[in-house]
C-alpha cells in the first residue's frame, strides 16, 4: 500500500497506461496511483515527459488508425523497457 491507501503502481503498469493518464481517461484512483508512483520513480517521470515530447513532436495519430499489429508492437516494447528498469 502507499501512503495515499491505494496499491502502489509499478513501473510496467506506468508504462501501460501512460496513454490513458496524458489524454485524461484515467479514475481518480488510477490517477492517483498514477501521480504517487511518478513521485517516487525519477526515471517514470522522464518517460513521462519524453512521451509527451514525442506526441507533441510527432503530433498525434489517432489511436483508431495505427493498425494492430503495430499497437500490439510498440505495447511490447514499452513493456520490455519498464521491465529492464
Amino acid at each position: 500500500m502507499s501512503a495515499s491507501g491505494f496499491p502502489e503502481m509499478p513501473c510496467q503498469e506506468l508504462v501501460e497506461v501512460i496513454t490513458d493518464y496524458v489524454e485524461g481517461l484515467m479514475s481518480s484512483v488510477d490517477r492517483t496511483r498514477f501521480e504517487a508512483h511518478l513521485e517516487e520513480c525519477p526515471p517514470c517521470r522522464d518517460y513521462l515527459e519524453q512521451y509527451r515530447a514525442v506526441i507533441a513532436a510527432a503530433g498525434r495519430e489517432p489511436i483508431d488508425e495505427l493498425p494492430e499489429p503495430e499497437r500490439e508492437h510498440l505495447r511490447a516494447a514499452f513493456r520490455d523497457w519498464a521491465a529492464s528498469r
